[in-house]
């Protein structure tokens, strides 16, 4: 890239990614659109990880590697990635999922076209370890297109729908914003909920992202209030109420949001009716929580 900004910053959080990476990053280094890098930020792995992106580095410039000396949990890993980046938009990819080639350039279409777009993602198709298709599935968003972002909001903050527009292009800026990845259940979701205060969804209807289903992945088998240690090692022994950190996380996201005063209030109000709707999960946490404080499960 000659010293030049890139246009996309792409960085993959990983550890111990061994059985799959190689395949991510041949995807992403035969995207249709060029002007892109990849940065690499590796959870102190102890398998073969290390190796295999050391040959990428060696054979492509775009590709960077770092490693950390420990492992930090994977929030913190995710925002590390992005604060080694320096493109316009930016992409988190999961070691393990897969890209059209045509998926970077068609994203960075649409954010170049409009302004008011801060993501832009497509629709998905699940494979298996052995890359065979198992559906195809979009995001179940209907208003993040919206011009209000009330609406947005209230698509946003939903439990109903699948996180994989975290995996979209996002421009950098808004998205320096906010706090990022936090290190809690569900943070995701939190993220995608104040960018849309922020700006505009596009969903592209063309299924470019290939998202893996594996044993072998990071929460697959964790149940809910036990995830915490997977977020921040720190938190490992933490009573957990997943939803009362959302309803902190949504109030303090509207907060910091650049609305006025009365879009404000209405996305609060939005806040209300999402208290409504998941009061009992609300009441399930404080149930949860008494059990893991007298060691019952």
């Amino acid at each position: 890239m000659n010293g030049k900004r890139p246009t996309v910053s792409i960085g993959m959080p990983l550890y111990n990614a061994e059985q799959y990476v190689a395949q991510a990053i041949e995807s992403i280094l035969g995207q249709t659109f060029s002007d892109f890098e990849l940065l690499i930020s590796d959870n102190a792995s102890t398998d073969k990880t290390g190796e295999i992106c050391q040959h990428f580095v060696q054979t492509d410039p775009r590709v960077k590697y770092f490693r950390n000396e420990t492992n930090l949990g994977a929030a913190k890993n995710f925002n590390n990635v992005f604060g080694l980046a320096c493109g316009k938009y930016f992409k988190w990819a999961a070691y393990d999922d897969l890209l059209a080639p045509e998926f970077l350039g068609s994203c960075v279409d649409v954010l170049d076209s409009d302004e008011g777009t801060v993501l832009c993602y497509t629709a998905a198709i699940q494979i298996d370890a052995l890359g065979e298709e198992i559906k195809r599935y979009r995001a179940d968003l209907s208003n993040v297109s919206a011009e209000k972002a009330e609406l947005r909001y209230s698509d946003l903050i939903r439990d109903e729908y699948n996180c994989l527009p975290v995996f979209g292009l996002i421009r950098a800026e808004p998205l320096k914003k906010t706090p990022l990845i936090g290190p809690y259940i569900g943070s995701d979701r939190v993220l995608l909920a104040e960018l849309g205060l922020h700006g505009k969804f596009v969903e592209l209807e063309q299924s470019l992202f290939f998202h893996r289903e594996h044993n072998a992945r990071s929460t697959r088998a964790i149940p809910l209030h036990e995830r915490a240690a997977w977020f921040d090692p720190k938190r490992a022994k933490s009573v957990v109420l997943p939803y009362w950190r959302y309803l902190k996380e949504y109030i303090s996201s509207v907060r910091r949001s650049p609305l006025s005063w009365r879009g404000r209030w209405l996305c609060y109000r939005e806040v209300v009716r999402w208290v409504r709707w998941y009061y009992k999960k609300l009441l399930g946490d404080l149930t949860m929580a008494a059990r893991q404080a007298t060691g019952k499960r």
